[in-house]
């Protein structure tokens, strides 16, 4: 389809208060050819131009879902199921479960850890329009430290030059940017706990340099306080996790958080739909805590991206509304929580060309039932997707 008239009750451009009734978007050749109002656009438009209405719908950009691991099955030993995997069996899974999210109304992922670079051959695909998918930001293989977290990956190094072959490797291979689980985490075995470092300042100041020397960013996994202080003082574009875990506790830290506010430094929480059964697990005391830091961070200027961390147990890949819930949860407007998901998500991953509806920019859109500013949970009654400019079809009724 090359040209296509949308028209609804509302139009959420981006940022979310740029809101219009009775709007339209005019779709051309893979790109927001116009926004405006209905009645302007369908008078001067041939009539011969097809139109979609959609009477009691909101259209807003395509969502974007910061944290993903499309490798991964989200059952209860992700580790054992990728390592296993035929390269052939797991790439087709993966191309289904970014169907999933798609359908889910995410037009953009970026995949922070997969294996042999499945996600740049999965990219190529969808880009040609051999499959049906959203874009996709590819980290490839996380850096870790030996025996660290998600070593089963491939990407265990010691050195300073393993550190610099690695990412030569990942640029090689088609990265987009550079993933480093700069602390421990709890999804792999025997590694270092959710707080423990696993690179010295001085390896993630490098890390960041080396990345930006092949012309790439860095996101950095980190639950641990002193990391999280010792990423933002090297150079990281994104914090994924960024939980403020210490020994005794979660203890965030004021002066760290000002630092990440003036530098931009975007913070993806990676909250998945599950959100009600992992706090019931840390217990009030600990969950407070954790609520009370992202607030922290949201007063003094953080900027918040949306993620769901979609693959690991629990994490499944068709509930991205379900984490976006949790954060009205805690007090997010809809307003902000819907500019997490668009216009700050494509400004944190540095995507010029999505995360708002207007003239020139892909036509990566989604239109829902009802008006998610006033109900949230109008995002998981989608209507229709386009993905730059492609309407996606055989899409099922969301609950």
């Amino acid at each position: 389809m090359n040209k296509v008239l949308i028209t609804a009750d509302r139009i959420i451009a981006g940022p979310a208060d740029r809101t219009a009734l009775d709007g339209a978007v005019l779709i051309e050749s893979g790109t927001v050819a116009a926004v405006g109002t209905a009645a302007e656009l369908d008078a001067a438009l041939d009539p011969q131009v097809p139109r979609l209405r959609c009477p009691g719908a909101t259209v807003m950009p395509g969502m974007i879902d910061c944290h993903v691991h499309l490798a991964f099955d989200a059952g209860a030993d992700p580790v054992g199921s990728v390592v296993r995997a035929d390269p052939g069996e797991l790439s087709t899974a993966m191309a289904e479960r970014a169907g999933q999210m798609l359908a889910a109304g995410v037009t953009t992922v970026r995949d922070l850890g997969d294996r042999d670079a499945l996600t740049v051959a999965l990219r190529a695909s969808i880009d040609s329009g051999a499959r049906t998918g959203p874009r996709i930001v590819a980290a490839t293989v996380p850096l870790t430290s030996p025996g660290g977290h998600c070593g089963f990956l491939g990407g265990e190094v010691s050195t300073d030059d393993d550190i610099r072959a690695q990412i030569a490797r990942n640029a090689a291979a088609g990265a987009d940017l550079i993933k480093v689980m700069a602390s421990g985490g709890a999804l792999t075995p025997g590694g270092p706990r959710m707080w423990e470092a696993q690179f010295t300042p001085g390896q993630l100041r490098l890390i960041v340099e080396e990345a930006e020397r092949h012309g790439l960013q860095v996101a950095a996994h980190a639950h641990g306080t002193q990391t999280i202080a010792h990423c933002v003082a090297a150079g990281v574009r994104t914090l994924e996790h960024c939980s403020w875990r210490t020994a005794e506790g979660i203890v965030h830290d004021p002066a760290v958080i000002r630092r990440m506010a003036e530098n931009d430094v975007a913070v993806c929480r990676c909250v998945s739909g599950n959100w009600q059964l992992f706090f019931d697990q840390m217990g009030p005391e600990r969950a407070k805590a954790m609520t009370e830091s992202i607030l922290v961070m949201r007063d003094a200027g953080v900027r918040f991206i949306a993620g769901t961390d979609a693959g690991v147990p629990g994490a499944q890949f068709g509930d991205y509304a379900g984490m976006l819930e949790f954060f009205a949860s805690i007090g997010f407007t809809h307003a902000e929580i819907l500019d997490m998901a668009t216009v700050h998500a494509a400004h944190a991953l540095g995507l010029s060309d999505t995360g708002v509806l207007a003239p020139g920019m892909r036509a990566d859109l989604v239109v829902v039932d009802g008006n998610p500013l006033t109900e949230l949970g109008a995002l998981r009654r989608i209507r229709h997707v386009f993905a730059a400019g492609r309407p996606v079809t055989g899409m099922a009724p969301r609950p």
